[in-house]
């Protein structure tokens, strides 16, 4: 019978945040082709290792369907950001959903926020529907996103998540190593000076 609870696990703040307020069995981090995939799974592993969660890795390259800041290419011109990734969230869902079914996993998590708002893939409405959708097919897993009312400040201070976690997050969208210009790594340092670390 599937009772597990699995994380779809960036490595970046928020996902990390959510890895420790609500301790999922499963974490699953997705290489789909975005410049910083290392690094987001070389967090995303130490992240597991330090809290003892059971860590699964997709590779599935999708470089040549992105666009923006993630995939190194001129933004498309729908995208609202520049680190815009068509139907990134759909992609994600999907593609952990796939693995999530044989991994007795009954609910998915992702890390959405508030400020994802910016993108549709970032809102409510979006969460719910694809969760009705997974329900209509085989496995029935249920989607959630249980900080998408909340800042990262806000996600931050209801899971208690030690600051020296919190820095071996990854958020650039450009690379490996933080690059200090993008979306990504403005708000992580934003972030990090509110919490007095700069």
């Amino acid at each position: 019978m599937k009772n597990k609870i699995g994380l779809i696990l960036s490595g970046g703040m928020d996902s990390t945040c959510l890895a420790w307020w609500l301790k999922p069995e499963v974490a699953i981090t997705i290489d789909y082709g975005q410049k910083a995939a290392k690094a987001e799974f070389d967090a995303s592993s130490l992240i597991c290792s330090t809290l003892g969660i059971e860590h699964h890795l997709i590779k599935v390259d999708c470089r040549s369907l992105g666009s923006g800041d993630m995939a190194g290419t001129a933004s498309d011109t729908h995208a609202p950001a520049s680190d815009w990734w068509p139907y990134r969230n759909q992609l994600l869902i999907t593609l952990a959903s796939m693995k999530a079914i044989s991994l007795d996993i009954s609910k998915l998590l992702i890390g959405s926020v508030k400020s994802d708002e910016i993108h549709k893939d970032g809102t409510f409405p979006f969460i719910e529907k694809i969760s009705e959708l997974l329900q209509l097919q085989e496995g029935s897993l249920i989607v959630e996103a249980p900080a998408i009312e909340m800042s990262t400040s806000s996600l931050i201070e209801k899971s208690g998540i030690p600051i020296e976690l919190l820095l071996l997050t990854h958020s650039c969208h450009k690379d490996i190593v933080p690059c200090n210009n993008c979306r990504g790594c403005n708000k992580h340092n934003e972030i990090l000076e509110q919490l007095g670390q700069y």
